[in-house]
């Protein structure tokens, strides 16, 4: 396994995103950050994916949804189209194109991703979570800002 090609097309896995999953480093960028969910999923390394979802989002996330898409997709190659690393001081967006199989056909999983950054961590803002936030509470990154003044307009 260690020399396992890394899933997000980057190198050897030990050398890249496996560094990230076990905890041993952290993304220093949105981009790595998005590079190391996609190994995830690959790999279904779901509490991966749980955790680096934005803290207030993490409680309302569908994992057994998660779960199944994980594994029930070979997921083929990662295409990173481009990485805005600097919306404003603590948001970054990734476009990027996720090329799996469903077991019938090749699909391209196209997504324009939002991610914040807060203390010294990166999380992605999931637009697909449901909850019952209003514009003037905490932000669900965790920044004593109001929802409204930080991550809002990113999802």
């Amino acid at each position: 396994m260690s020399e396992m090609q890394c899933p997000c097309g980057l190198g050897v896995y030990a050398e890249c995103c496996q560094l990230l999953h076990t905890g041993r480093e952290q993304a220093q960028t949105a981009a790595q950050l998005m590079r190391s969910r996609y190994s995830a999923f690959a790999l279904q390394q779901i509490d991966y994916i749980v955790a680096t979802t934005a803290q207030g989002q993490q409680a309302f996330l569908d994992v057994p949804a998660i779960t199944a898409w994980s594994k029930d997709n070979q997921w083929l190659k990662l295409e990173v189209v481009q990485a805005q690393e600097k919306l404003d001081k603590t948001h970054a967006q990734v476009e990027f194109k996720a090329h799996y199989h469903d077991g019938q056909q090749a699909h391209i999983h196209h997504e324009i991703s939002h991610f914040v950054k807060h203390n010294t961590a990166w999380y992605f803002l999931d637009p697909t979570v449901e909850m019952q936030i209003t514009m003037k509470q905490p932000c669900i990154c965790g920044s004593t800002k109001k929802f409204k003044q930080c991550c809002a307009q990113f999802l």
